[in-house]
């Protein structure tokens, strides 16, 4: 690493082809007043990609009705110095700045960053506390949990979350204890790892039933390295865990994150963007899964942004979640696109 240079700066392996989406075609937007709160998308600027507040917002302005947003960690803007644990607090304080930003008005109406989830090392058992106070402070009312990453797999294909997890880290004694620290502050945790480890999502949410732990992107099922091609069993297996992680009313999900490369789908590597009908087409098994396991009051649609842009622009993917909800009640409409998100962020 050159002098100087933080994590955030680093190059991502991969980023959206500019030139590939303005192939997607145009499409009217659905039922563009309906009201969405997008609860994951993230903000950094690497050296081969820029995504800050102008870029998030010209893809929520593409034509639906963006509410409110929710920060999710991604190690930026990191503190350059002080003790190591107390680093990531920059991360709270740069999100809250944007929501500052944001909250002015002078950006237009949908309010960025109105939730702000960042990083502490769980493993800090206890100790975490201060830590996660010290976030409170920071995020000025706008802070509302953590997410540590445990995404880990044996096969070489399959590259670990960015917080380099061990094998079984949600089984760790002072991981569950930091996760504790969650619930007793009214905090939130995400759960972001791959599909094979949903047995010990199941185990951890059953270890700390009073912390609120928020699924996300369907529970990550892989399809790359010794998944690919094996999309039918993977699905089994995927659903089966999904079923009984449901019985955990602590445990709620985001319905989105299969536009990733790391997953069964293919859409990033076709001549053209796919439109909204081929990607609910091939999502749908999966989102209604999810809902048909944990009601729509404990599901949200997210983008995660700029992550999924590999695979689709930003207003034909929401159009797809709202070709997927088309069968639902206007209640649970409600619920999937801003009503789960807004009481489990405790956004105004």
């Amino acid at each position: 690493m050159a002098k100087g240079q933080t994590v955030e700066r680093q190059r991502r392996a991969f980023v959206p082809d500019e030139a590939w989406l303005a192939k997607q075609a145009k499409e009217p937007i659905l039922d563009p007043d309906l009201p969405i709160v997008d609860p994951h998308h993230h903000l950094w600027d690497h050296l081969n990609q820029r995504y800050l507040l102008d870029e998030l917002l010209a893809d929520t302005g593409t034509g639906h009705t963006i509410t409110h947003t929710v920060y999710i960690d991604c190690r930026s803007m990191y503190r350059g110095g002080g003790p190591a644990e107390m680093r990531p607090i920059g991360e709270t304080e740069f999100a809250n700045g944007v929501a500052a930003m944001s909250e002015s008005g002078i950006y237009g109406p949908t309010r960025a960053c109105a939730g702000i989830v960042s990083y502490v090392d769980m493993t800090l058992g206890a100790r975490a506390r201060a830590v996660l106070e010290a976030h409170i402070a920071a995020g000025n009312g706008r802070f509302r949990g953590i997410r540590h990453a445990g995404g880990w797999d044996a096969s070489p294909d399959v590259r670990n979350s960015h917080t380099n997890p061990p094998q079984g880290l949600y089984a760790q004694a002072d991981y569950r204890e930091g996760v504790a620290q969650l619930g007793a502050l009214g905090l939130t945790y995400e759960a972001w790892q791959y599909h094979p480890q949903l047995a010990e999502v199941i185990a951890l949410a059953r270890a700390v039933p009073q912390t609120t732990m928020i699924l996300n992107h369907c529970g990550g099922p892989l399809g790359i390295g010794p998944y690919a091609g094996k999309t039918d069993a993977v699905f089994a297996a995927w659903k089966a865990d999904m079923i009984e992680l449901a019985r955990c009313p602590n445990v709620v999900v985001k319905l989105g994150g299969l536009g990733m490369d790391i997953g069964p789908f293919d859409h990033m590597h076709r001549p053209v963007p796919p439109t909204s009908r081929e990607i609910a087409d091939a999502w749908k098994p999966w989102i209604a899964t999810c809902i048909e396991a944990f009601g729509a009051s404990r599901c949200m649609f997210e983008s995660n942004f700029p992550v999924d842009k590999v695979s689709t622009g930003y207003a034909v993917l929401w159009n797809a979640f709202k070709l997927m909800a088309a069968g639902a009640s206007a209640d649970e409409k409600t619920a999937l696109f801003s009503g789960t998100a807004k009481r489990v962020y405790k956004l105004a």
